[in-house]
């Protein structure tokens, strides 16, 4: 049985061709009135009209995919970027393929080669480390991409990331403000641009308000994943001068803070006080509830796929090198004033 055509939906509607191929295009519509849409997509939805994305693609060489690549399919923060992506996708017709790299380049390379193939117009690439040549194949290829959360050093690719400094820059103050002075940072990975910024931000921070911070209680996780951040607490709580706080440069890395300070017979925050970065719901019903650096997931999601959809549809735009989002600091219960010696 052959599948509905346009010309079947135009003797049924008593509209032309194009008429209805305009209707159901959600980038063309606007020039109709909302009466003709209605009317065009009620009869396409009743006669079970599916759009043939094989033979448009082969009309105007776009498939109406997007590849989205994320580093930790496990990791909190990442399932709202995906909804926010998708949320400005889906409107327009367009789909997502996502693939998960584990933090690992050989299978982020081997995923993107994937995406290649099945001709994505273009890419959201959540995954990207700071320096990472495939990149500069990417841009002999033409194709289209955006970095959402982290960026690259090397310019030329745009990133849609949030206010790491400001983030940073609060905790710093909330803490002094607690009256910490012992301030530690648990810094993120260095091949990350995440890792770097916070870690930058972090001493800048601590310089403008007045603190002195001793090269030992600023130590750099591996990965960003809590059993990194119970091996940092371990040596930082091992120190003969140790810390009455710590800033993780993420939520995992703070979680596993809590846990190590829990398992070496202390508590948070009555002996230390300890704060994240990225923040979800669930956060504040793990006691004592972590107080930490509140992203705008969900949009930096969105504007990356707004940036990539230009990028595709109107290539000879000029495009923002770096969009920041703001944070939002959200205070709950793994910081007070530090214990008196």
């Amino acid at each position: 049985m052959r599948g509905v055509t346009l010309k079947d939906i135009a003797r049924e509607t008593g509209f032309h061709v194009s008429t209805v191929s305009r209707a159901l295009d959600p980038r063309a519509r606007s020039a109709l009135t909302d009466e003709v849409v209605q009317k065009v997509s009620m009869a396409a939805e009743r006669m079970g009209y599916r759009p043939n994305r094989l033979a448009s693609g082969l009309r105007t060489k776009r498939t109406k995919t997007v590849g989205l690549v994320i580093p930790d399919i496990t990791n909190p923060l990442f399932p709202p970027i995906v909804r926010g992506v998708e949320s400005v996708l889906e409107p327009l017709g367009y789909v997502s393929i996502i693939v998960n790299t584990d933090s690992r380049r050989d299978r982020e390379r081997s995923q993107v080669g994937v995406l290649l193939e099945r001709g994505v117009d273009g890419i959201i690439h959540a995954a990207v480390e700071r320096e990472d040549p495939f990149f500069e194949e990417l841009r002999r290829q033409k194709v289209p991409v955006v970095t959402v959360n982290r960026a690259l050093d090397a310019e030329g690719i745009p990133a849609v990331v949030s206010d790491d400094a400001e983030g940073i820059r609060a905790m710093v103050r909330l803490l002094t403000n607690a009256g910490h002075t012992r301030i530690a940072h648990i810094a993120g990975p260095q091949q990350l641009s995440t890792g770097v910024e916070r870690h930058a931000a972090f001493r800048e921070a601590v310089k403008e308000f007045g603190l002195k911070i001793p090269e030992y209680h600023i130590i750099r996780s591996d990965r960003l994943i809590e059993s990194e951040g119970r091996r940092c607490t371990e040596a930082l709580l091992s120190l003969v001068e140790r810390p009455t706080a710590i800033l993780a440069a993420n939520d995992r890395l703070a979680l596993g803070a809590i846990e190590a300070i829990n398992q070496m017979g202390l508590s948070c925050p009555g002996d230390v006080s300890v704060t994240g970065f990225n923040d979800s719901e669930v956060l504040r019903l793990i006691p004592p509830g972590l107080t930490t650096v509140r992203v705008d997931k969900a949009g930096v999601g969105k504007r990356s796929a707004e940036l990539l959809i230009r990028m595709i549809e109107s290539p000879e735009e000029e495009t923002d090198p770096r969009t920041v989002l703001p944070i939002e600091v959200v205070e709950r219960g793994s910081v007070a004033p530090p214990p008196k010696d």
